[in-house]
C-alpha cells in the first residue's frame, strides 16, 4: 500500500471516513502478513467503522489473530468476513474493551465463544451460566471461565441484543453463578468443613437487586446453621473458613486477574462482626440494634448460593423488618441524615465527574426510589421489588411517583447506568468517574450511538440527564402530594389522602393532615397562582423537611402567600430568583423569630431574593433613614412607629442572614467561620439599636423643643450594647449624660434631659406590632436609686469621691451611641482612666472583683438551672470569659493600647498578641465565648423569646442543633460538646482569674 510522497493512499481516507484516529498506525496494521486474506474485503473496514472504537478494535483483533495457531488463524478470518454475527460481536468487543481484547489474546480460542447465536443464547440464566463456568476446578480457571462468559455477555450488549437492564440482570447472574462455583470448589477443598454446616449465600446491593455493573463489588451476607448432631460453635467455625475461602477464590489477583471483590460488610456490626451468624442472631441484631440504612440495603436481599432452604428462610425472616423500618421510632431523623447527599469524601476536583455519588448521579435515583419504597411499601407489596427500575415503574402504577417524573427519571437512570458500564468495560475497573481524555470520551459516546460529534454530544446528554435527576430527586417526594389534594387531572393514579399523609410523616411533618390542608389551600384550582405554587411546592416541601420543625415552615409559607398573594411581584421572585424560594424556606422553618417578624410586614420577603439584601446595613445608613423618616412624621408616636417599623425589617434581615449562614443553601455552604456569624449580629443589633434611640431621641426632642433641646445630650451604650455584641434578645444597657446649654440652668436642664429620657423610654415599648426595645439604665451611678440622668460634672464628682470597683469593670464597654457626639467623646476621656487605671488595678481590687465573680456565680445562677449548661453564668460561660478578659484590660489596659476596646473577642485577641495569655488559652477561652453566644441566639431564634439555657422542647432542641450545625439525631453530641468546650474554659478561667496567673 505505497504512495507517493505527499500523497495520501485511497486506504488512508476510507480509514479516516470509518472513524479511525490514527489512520497511518491502521494502515501499518492492515499491512501486516496476519490479515493479508482480509485486508481488501470491504466487509472488514465497514464493520471496524461501526465500533466504538476502530483503532483499538483493529489493534485487539491483529492480538488476537497473531496469538492463534496456524490454522487457527484462517478460521477465525474466514469466518470472520463470512458470519456477520460473529463479526459484529467480535469487533464489537475488541472497540469497547481493552480487557476482554487482553483475555482474547491470552485465550485466543475464545473467539468461537461468539459463534453461536441460539435464541438461548440471547438470553441467558442462572442456568445457562453454571454451565459455562461448569468445567471450574480452581482459581484460575474460573477466572478464565468467567470471563469467557463475560465475552459473550459484553458481545450482546455492545452490539444491542441486550437493553441495559437485561444486561444489569445477566451480568448478576452470571456473579450468582460465579459464587455458587466458588462455593463449590471452596467445600471441594475442604469437605470436612462442608459436612459440619449448612452455608447460604445471600446478595445485596446491585447484585442482590439484578442490576449489576461489569465490576463493582458483590455485597453479600452469609447465614450458617449446624448440621444435626454438630456443635453451634463449630459449625459456625466451619462455616466461616467456608465462606472465607469463597471470598478469596473469586477476590484474589492470580495470573489471570481477578473476578471482583466480595464484600460482606453490610452485615451486622459490619466489618466487627463475625463473618457467619445463624439466622436467630441475624434477626436479635436486627431487632434491636440495627439502623434505618441497614434496613434499606436488605430491600435488595436476595438468596443466590450455598442452602437454598436457609437462604429463602433468610429473606422471608427479613422481609417483615425491612418493610416495617417506617414505624421505626428514629426513621424520620434518619431519613432526613440520609436524604443528604454524601460527597464530603469526594475531592472537589472530582465531584464534577462523579457519575454516581455526585450532584444528579445514579445514587440519587437509587436512594428516592428506594426511600418511597420503605415508605410506602408497608402496605402495598407491590413495591417489594430490588430492582430500582422495576421498583420505580411500580411506584409510578401506584400513584407515587407523577408518571412523567418517573418516565424521565427511568430514561436518566438508564443514560447514566449505560454510561457507567461502557466506562468499565473498557479496562474492567471499577470506577464511576467520567474519564477526562478526549479518546475516552470518544469512545464512550460512540459506543452509545453518538457519531456525529461524539464527545459534545456525550456530554451534552449527560449534563441534561443530571440535571433531571437534581432536578426531580427532591421532587419526586412531593409533586405526588399535591397531585393527591389538586385533583386536577381525573383518572390519573395518585396518591390516597393516607398514602399522602403517611409519606408526609416519614418526611417529618408532625401533623399531616394539616399539612395537607396547607397544600391544598395553596395549589388548588385553575389559576395562574395555583399553577406557580404547584411548581414552588415540590421544592420547598423539600427545603422544609430539611428542618426542625417542617409543620412550622409551610404554616408560615400559607401565611406569607395569603398575605401577598395578590401582589404580583411575590410568586414571580419566588420562581424566577433561585435563592429567594430556599432563602424563605429556610427562614420560615428553623424557628419562630423570624417569621413573627416577617409576618408583621410580609413584603420584606423581597430582602431575600437580592444578593446584596442579606448585608447588614451600617449605622450612618440606617441614622440617615430614621432620621429623615422623624422629619417627614407628623408628632413623636408615629414618627417612632416608622423607627420601629425600620427596626422590625432590620432585625428580620439580620435573622435571615443568620439562620441562611448557619444552614447554608445548596449554591453556599453553611458558614464555617462561627465567630464570624456572632460579630455579625452583635454589630448589626448594636447599629440597628443604635440608629433605632437616635431616631427616639430626635422624635422626642422635636415634639417639645423643635430643633434644639435646652442641654446637650448623649446616650452612653453599656453592657453588651456598648460591647457591640447584642443578641437578639438583649436589653439595651445605657447611661444618660446631658451637659446645659450656654445660658440654661442647671434645673432647666436637668428637668428637659430627664423629660427627654422619659418620653424615649416610653416611646420605644409603646404597644405596636413591632418588638420593643428596652432601655435599662441600672448601670447608673447608685443604680436603681439614683438619677437617671447626670451632667457630666455629676458624674466627674461621682466617679472621683464614690466609684467602686465593679463601676469601673461596667465602664470598661461604655461608648458613645446617640446623641451630641463631642459630649459622647468626653464622657468616654472622663471614664478612661477609671477602667484603665495607671500602673493597673492593686490587689485589693483585684481580690474584689474576684470576690464579686464568686458571689454572682453562687447567687444569681437561677434555681434548678444546670450549671453546665447555662450559657450566661454557668461553667465556662459567658460570664465566666469575659469577667477574665476584663480583668486582664484593667490590669494591663494602661500600658496596652490593643486592650483599650469594649469588645470581648477584640479585647482577648489583643491579650494574646500581648504575651499575656497563651495562645492556646486564648482559643479554648474564644471558642466557648462564641459558642454560648451561638446558644443565646438560637434559643431566641427558636422561640422567638430570650434564654440562657437549651430549650427542653425536643424539637425546639433540635432546632437549635440545626443552627449549630448538628445533624439530626445529633443533640447529644451537642450537648456533649458544650460541656466539653465550656469545661476546658472554666479550667483556663481557674487559672487566669482565680489563679495567680495573669
Amino acid at each position: 500500500m505505497t504512495t507517493s510522497p505527499g500523497r495520501r493512499s485511497s486506504t488512508f481516507t476510507r480509514l479516516l471516513r470509518h472513524g479511525f484516529t490514527d489512520p497511518s498506525a491502521a494502515e501499518q496494521l492492515l499491512d501486516l502478513d496476519a490479515l493479508a486474506s482480509v485486508r481488501s474485503d470491504p466487509v472488514l473496514l465497514e464493520a471496524l467503522g461501526a465500533t466504538a472504537d476502530p483503532d483499538l478494535a483493529l489493534r485487539g483483533l491483529v492480538r488476537v489473530v497473531e496469538a492463534g495457531e496456524e490454522s487457527e488463524r484462517q478460521v477465525l478470518l474466514d469466518t470472520l468476513v463470512t458470519a456477520k454475527p460473529l463479526r459484529d460481536r467480535l469487533l464489537g468487543v475488541l472497540g469497547a474493551s481493552e480487557a476482554l481484547g487482553d483475555h482474547l489474546a491470552r485465550h485466543p480460542r475464545d473467539w468461537r465463544a461468539l459463534v453461536t447465536y441460539e435464541s438461548a443464547d440471547l438470553h441467558p440464566g442462572v442456568a445457562e451460566f453454571e454451565q459455562g463456568l461448569a468445567d471450574a476446578v480452581d482459581p484460575d480457571s474460573l477466572r478464565v471461565a468467567y470471563r469467557r462468559c463475560l465475552l459473550t455477555l459484553a458481545a450482546r450488549d455492545v452490539c444491542g441484543t441486550t437493553g441495559l437492564a437485561q444486561t444489569a440482570a445477566e451480568l448478576a447472574d452470571l456473579a450468582t453463578a460465579t459464587l455458587r462455583a466458588a462455593l463449590a470448589i471452596a467445600r471441594t477443598a475442604a469437605p470436612e468443613d462442608a459436612a459440619q454446616c449448612r452455608l447460604a449465600v445471600v446478595a445485596m446491593g446491585k447484585c442482590g437487586g439484578r442490576e449489576l455493573n461489569y465490576v463493582s463489588d458483590v455485597d453479600v451476607i452469609f447465614v450458617g446453621e449446624a448440621h444435626d448432631g454438630v456443635d453451634e460453635t463449630k459449625a459456625m467455625q466451619a462455616a466461616t473458613r467456608l465462606a472465607a475461602h469463597m471470598m478469596r477464590i473469586c477476590s484474589e489477583t492470580t495470573v489471570e486477574g481477578t473476578i471482583w471483590e466480595v464484600d460482606a460488610n453490610l452485615r451486622p456490626e459490619g466489618r466487627n462482626g463475625p463473618l457467619v451468624r445463624t439466622l436467630s442472631s441475624h434477626l436479635a441484631y436486627y431487632q434491636r440494634w440495627a439502623k434505618t440504612w441497614e434496613f434499606q440495603a436488605l430491600l435488595k436481599a436476595r438468596a443466590v448460593a450455598g442452602d437454598p432452604e436457609l437462604g429463602a428462610e433468610y429473606v422471608e425472616a427479613v422481609s417483615p423488618l425491612v418493610w416495617g423500618a417506617a414505624d421505626r421510632e428514629n426513621f424520620v431523623p434518619d431519613v432526613q441524615k440520609m436524604r443528604r447527599r454524601v460527597v464530603d469524601n469526594i475531592p472537589a476536583d472530582r465531584i464534577e465527574r462523579e457519575l454516581k455519588l455526585g450532584p444528579g448521579g445514579l445514587r440519587d435515583v437509587e436512594f428516592a426510589v428506594q426511600l418511597l419504597q420503605l415508605v410506602h411499601g408497608r402496605s402495598d407489596a407491590s413495591l417489594h421489588s430490588g430492582s430500582t427500575l422495576e421498583a420505580l415503574r411500580a411506584l409510578a402504577d401506584g400513584g407515587y411517583v407523577g408518571r412523567a417524573d418517573a418516565a424521565q427519571l427511568d430514561e436518566a437512570y438508564r443514560f447514566l447506568r449505560a454510561m457507567e458500564h461502557r466506562i468499565q468495560l473498557h479496562r474492567l475497573r471499577r470506577t464511576h468517574l467520567v474519564p477526562e481524555d478526549e479518546a475516552d470520551l470518544r469512545r464512550i459516546g460512540r459506543s452509545l450511538g453518538m457519531r456525529t460529534d461524539p464527545v459534545a454530544e456525550l456530554n451534552k446528554a449527560w449534563k441534561r440527564h443530571a440535571s433531571v435527576v437534581r432536578r426531580l430527586h427532591e421532587k419526586i417526594f412531593y409533586r405526588p402530594l399535591l397531585d393527591a389534594v389538586a385533583q386536577l387531572a381525573p383518572g390519573e393514579s395518585r396518591l390516597s389522602p393516607k398514602a399522602a399523609a403517611i409519606r408526609l410523616e416519614a418526611l417529618g411533618y408532625a401533623d399531616p393532615a394539616a399539612a395537607l390542608r396547607h397544600l391544598e389551600a395553596l395549589s388548588s384550582g385553575v389559576t395562574r397562582k395555583a399553577a406557580i405554587q404547584r411548581t414552588l411546592l415540590p421544592v420547598l416541601l423539600g427545603w422544609f423537611a430539611d428542618s426542625a420543625d417542617p409543620d412550622a415552615g409551610l404554616l408560615g409559607f400559607r401565611k406569607v402567600s395569603d398575605a401577598l398573594g395578590k401582589t404580583p411581584w411575590y410568586l414571580r421572585l419566588l420562581r424566577d430568583e433561585g435563592a429567594a424560594a430556599e432563602n424563605l424556606a429556610r427562614v420560615l422553618s428553623a424557628g419562630r423569630l423570624a417569621p413573627d417578624l416577617l409576618m408583621r410586614a410580609p413584603e420584606a420577603v423581597a430582602i431575600l431574593g437580592d444578593p446584596e439584601g442579606l448585608r447588614p446595613r451600617t449605622r450612618e445608613h440606617l441614622e440617615q433613614e430614621v432620621l429623615a423618616a422623624v422629619g417627614r412624621a407628623g408628632d413623636a408616636e408615629s414618627a417612632v412607629a416608622v423607627v420601629r417599623g425600620v427596626r422590625r425589617r432590620e432585625l428580620f434581615r439580620t435573622t435571615a442572614a443568620d439562620l441562611i449562614g448557619s444552614y447554608g443553601t445548596e449554591d453556599s455552604p453553611a458558614e464555617q467561620d462561627h465567630g464570624a456569624l456572632v460579630d455579625r449580629v452583635g454589630s448589626a443589633v448594636t447599629d440597628l439599636n443604635a440608629a433605632t434611640i437616635a431616631g427616639a431621641l430626635r422624635a422626642a426632642v422635636r415634639e417639645r423643643w423643635g430643633d434644639t433641646l435646652p442641654t446637650r445630650f448623649a446616650v452612653i451604650g453599656m453592657g453588651r450594647f456598648g460591647g457591640h455584641e447584642l443578641g437578639y434578645g438583649s436589653d439595651a444597657d445605657v447611661l444618660f449624660v446631658h451637659r446645659p446649654r450656654e445660658g440654661v440652668s442647671d434645673e432647666e436642664a436637668g428637668r428637659a434631659a430627664n423629660a427627654v429620657v422619659g418620653e424615649m423610654r416610653r416611646l420605644l415599648q409603646l404597644p405596636t406590632a413591632d418588638p420593643p426595645l428596652l432601655i435599662d439604665a441600672d448601670l447608673r451611678p447608685e443604680g436603681r436609686t439614683g438619677p437617671m440622668v447626670r451632667t457630666l460634672k455629676s458624674y466627674e464628682a461621682y466617679y472621683r469621691r464614690w466609684s467602686l470597683v465593679w463601676e469601673s469593670q461596667a465602664l470598661l464597654r461604655a461608648e458613645h451611641m446617640a446623641g451630641d457626639e463631642e459630649l459622647g467623646r468626653a464622657f468616654v476621656e472622663l471614664v478612661d482612666p477609671l477602667r484603665y487605671p495607671m500602673e493597673g488595678l492593686g490587689e485589693d481590687a483585684v481580690r474584689e472583683i474576684r470576690r464579686l465573680k464568686a458571689r454572682m456565680e453562687s447567687e444569681r445562677m437561677p434555681r434548678g438551672a444546670d450549671p453546665t449548661l447555662h450559657a450566661k453564668l454557668g461553667r465556662g460561660g459567658l460570664s465566666d470569659v469575659e469577667w477574665t478578659v476584663q480583668l486582664m484590660q484593667m490590669r494591663h489596659g494602661w500600658a496596652e493600647p490593643g486592650l483599650r476596646t469594649t469588645r470581648t473577642r477584640e479585647a482577648l485577641a489583643a491579650a494574646c498578641a500581648a504575651g499575656l495569655i497563651p495562645a492556646e488559652d486564648a482559643q479554648t477561652l474564644d471558642e466557648a465565648w462564641v459558642l454560648a453566644a451561638r446558644v443565646r441566639n438560637a434559643v431566641m431564634l427558636v422561640r422567638g423569646r430570650p434564654g440562657d439555657t437549651f430549650p427542653s422542647d425536643a424539637r425546639e432542641l433540635a432546632a437549635v442543633g440545626r443552627y449549630l450545625g448538628y445533624e439530626p439525631g445529633h443533640v447529644g453530641d451537642m450537648l456533649d460538646d458544650y460541656r466539653r468546650i465550656t469545661r476546658r474554659a472554666r479550667a483556663v478561667v481557674e487559672e487566669r482569674f482565680y489563679g495567680a496567673a495573669g
